[in-house]
């Protein structure tokens, strides 16, 4: 048999046996820049607090995290990606293509997603409706579909202030876009009644394709500089609101708390956000936050299911851990999750 043409299978058995044989003694983690802070913490006092060798964690995004960890299976290859939204059918199948068949799903606590903007601006108070007219390119106007014309959060609400409208958002790849897609702008979509409007509307072939079309119409946003995608983490939306302090911008709630004082929160549906509120389930926009891990890689790296167990830990994950006070908002089912890793077990199929 030609060595130029191994099937995936047998090739990922070489390279996890050569793996075995010659595996590094550091963690390595990538991922969402969200959870980055998460497992800096983690990984510092997993570091401090065992004979282990503190793990490598750096960010550059949830998707980039996740293929990454799908690049295939051996020492050269990560072991962790974190991730601030689930993840995707295209990451699962590009892990089996590159011989990485099992892989754990550990969900780790929630994060809220917040609009704030300079701290000596205006209070805002919003809804998912007032949101979706300010940044949708067509709106429900007179029962029909229009071309968003709104320039001020005013011409949205007259109960907000007469402000230019201007949204640094996150970007169509940042982990928070899903959540807000689909929290925010879908919801607000519904509310105003646009959704209906498009399903109307729609040629779809069936129910299904139908509400596909409407999903993906209320998803298009303005593309004359009203709505802005910001690709990098929240320190570039941070520096966009410094120079420009009229706008609104999207944070997760950690890092809006660690920056109160450049900071104003506004609510949405009334509800401050807050810990405390997302953990009760009444602040309507939050997430699940996650990292994945190669379970291949488990009894090889030193550490790396020791890591995930500490990280798990009520001592660290708890309602009264280390990363509570750093804005984590605890999983009530995290027991399950700490059962799941003591046993090792991948991730289900996706629904």
């Amino acid at each position: 048999m030609s060595f130029m043409k191994l099937s995936v299978s047998t090739a990922a058995i070489i390279a996890a046996s050569t793996f075995a044989a010659s595996a590094r003694d550091q963690i390595q983690i990538s991922g969402s820049s969200t959870v980055l802070p998460y497992a800096t913490i983690v990984a510092e006092a997993f570091g401090e607090n065992t004979d282990f060798a503190t793990p490598v964690v750096e960010g550059g995004g949830s998707g980039a995290g996740r293929k990454k960890l799908c690049e295939g299976v051996g020492e050269n290859t990560i072991d962790i990606a974190n991730s601030s939204s689930r993840i995707k059918q295209s990451d699962i199948d590009l892990c089996k293509t590159n011989g990485v068949n099992d892989i754990m799903e550990v969900r780790i606590g929630y994060d809220g997603i917040v609009f704030a903007s300079d701290i000596a601006g205006p209070d805002f108070a919003l809804t998912p409706a007032d949101l979706y007219g300010a940044l949708a390119a067509n709106v429900a106007k007179d029962g029909a579909v229009a071309a968003n014309a709104a320039k001020s959060w005013k011409d949205v609400n007259a109960a907000l202030p007469d402000q230019a409208l201007q949204l640094f958002i996150p970007g169509t790849k940042h982990g928070t876009r899903e959540v807000f897609d689909t929290k925010v702008i879908e919801e607000g979509c519904k509310a105003t009644g646009a959704y209906d409007l498009f399903l109307a509307a729609s040629t779809g072939a069936d129910d299904d394709a139908k509400k596909k079309d409407a999903v993906a119409k209320c998803n298009e946003l303005r593309t004359d500089g009203v709505s802005v995608d910001i690709d990098g983490d929240y320190t570039e939306t941070l520096a966009r609101l410094d120079a420009n302090k009229t706008a609104v911008g999207v944070f997760g709630l950690s890092f809006y708390e660690n920056n109160t004082d450049k900071l104003k929160v506004a609510t949405i549906d009334g509800i401050v956000p807050s810990v405390d509120t997302i953990a009760k389930g009444e602040y309507p926009v939050s997430r699940p936050l996650f990292f994945y891990v190669k379970k291949a890689h488990i009894g090889v790296i030193p550490g790396l299911k020791e890591y995930i167990q500490f990280f798990v830990s009520d001592e660290m994950a708890g309602p009264d851990g280390v990363l509570a006070g750093y804005g984590l908002v605890p999983d009530p089912e995290l027991a399950a999750t700490q059962a799941a890793v003591e046993a090792e077990t991948p991730m289900a199929p996706l629904q």
